[in-house]
């Protein structure tokens, strides 16, 4: 579908909504959702090129410095436990404007650290962030369901995909040109925007509010009891797990190994982005066709072959930044497919509890990744090359095509069309 049918659609969509961009008595606009969902993501990457900068400017090692991926993740994926069962009990609206208002205090604070253990933990706090990306999702559900949430979903991170994309390549310019506290200084003034946008866009989308706090976590074992739940939430986890590890080995790789620029790598640490974008507007206009499960699988076959190919490619002696960040484009396409899909799977299996079921999803998948990146980053030395990483990416993506056709076979055994 060309770009106009792409606006068509998402007229259509607004208007069987009834949507009104800036007026909060209608349902929020995709425009909304794009943008809490895409500063979310932002905040993971537009300051990875100045990773080796910013080790020098703290007079600090590179793996010291690199622990702003993972205590980011780990954070964020705790705070994925309280978020989705807080907004279910108290509305989605205010733990999206409070999150966003503390990220933006956050950053201000990165972008001023004096000190590397300061930096790391205003990082950690930057993660109140994640509120976008689960609520963004959570939010979906309450408006839409069924295949239709999972053509929005892929719209809303289709759109959010082009932040990533070209997020490093700002932030490798900003730092070149202003220094890498700039990076953090962006993100503020997109927090802020963010926060005013919101208030007079987001309407409140959870309709029942009754259940009390503590019950709503008394509700994760009927979801962790669910077999396809976690099936849906492993495909997940281990698809963005190679991504995650992507995060955390390919800035060493890419300095180190290739020795570029961090304007340069900026440009090149996109690549996966370019696939992720094809793969969320794969899903946003075919799901309907072929299915949640289908495309889940077609993703997790891309990954893996995609990892293969890099792999069986280095192993032949053709080794070049090109060719190693090019390939990274299949971990992007296979991902596209993926995660919308694996998500709208894992919030449909119980829809009274999307909002948990988005916040535990999401810690699964964002807990993981921080351990992978941790580990991407430690087994990363001179002499080692991009195997340890490749490898890494390579058993995780066989990992989520493992878990989705375990998916398929219960539901084959449950009945489940």
């Amino acid at each position: 579908m060309d770009k106009r049918s792409s606006q068509a659609y998402i007229i259509s969509m607004s208007s069987e909504l009834n949507v009104r961009f800036l007026d909060r008595t209608t349902p929020p606009h995709i425009f909304t959702l794009i943008l809490i969902a895409g500063v979310s993501a932002l905040a993971m990457n537009i300051f990875l090129p100045s990773l080796p900068h910013m080790a020098g400017y703290f007079d600090t090692e590179y793996r010291i410095m690199q622990l702003s991926v993972p205590i980011y993740f780990v954070v964020n994926a705790l705070l994925q436990l309280v978020v989705g069962p807080v907004s279910d009990r108290y509305g989605r609206r205010p733990i999206v404007l409070g999150g966003m208002v503390i990220f933006t205090l956050a950053s201000v604070g990165c972008a001023y650290a004096q000190t590397v253990e300061l930096f790391l933990f205003y990082r950690m706090i930057q993660a109140t962030v994640v509120v976008g990306i689960v609520l963004s999702r959570a939010i979906v559900r309450d408006m839409v369901g069924g295949p239709k949430s999972a053509s929005m979903i892929g719209y809303v991170t289709m759109g959010m995909a082009v932040v990533p994309m070209v997020g490093p390549a700002i932030g490798g310019m900003l730092d070149e040109l202003f220094g890498w506290q700039s990076n953090f200084l962006v993100l503020a003034g997109l927090g802020l925007i963010t926060v005013v946008i919101c208030f007079f866009d987001l309407k409140e989308t959870a309709t029942s509010q009754s259940t009390s706090f503590a019950d709503q976590f008394r509700q994760y074992p009927e979801l962790l009891t669910s077999r396809r739940f976690w099936g849906y939430c492993l495909s997940a986890a281990f698809g963005s797990g190679a991504f995650f590890a992507y995060l955390g080995g390919a800035p060493y790789v890419g300095s180190e190994l290739f020795h570029l620029s961090p304007a340069v790598l900026g440009y090149y640490f996109g690549a996966p982005a370019v696939g992720y974008f094809a793969g969320n507007f794969i899903t946003a206009r075919f799901v309907s066709r072929f299915g949640i499960n289908g495309l889940i699988v077609t993703g997790g076959a891309i990954l893996v072959a995609g990892m293969a190919l890099s792999l069986a490619v280095f192993y032949a002696g053709f080794s070049s930044a090109t060719i190693f960040f090019g390939l990274m484009t299949f971990i992007g396409l296979g991902n596209g497919l993926v995660m919308p899909n694996a998500n709208a799977g894992l919030l449909g299996v119980r829809p009274h509890l999307a909002g948990s079921a988005s916040g535990l999803g999401g810690a699964i998948m964002i807990g993981g990744g921080a351990a992978l990146s941790a580990l991407a980053g430690a087994v990363l030395k001179p002499g080692t090359g991009a195997f340890p990483l490749l490898w890494i990416m390579f058993i995780t993506a066989v990992m989520s095509l493992a878990s989705i056709l375990y998916v398929l076979r219960r539901e084959k055994a449950l009945g489940v069309s």
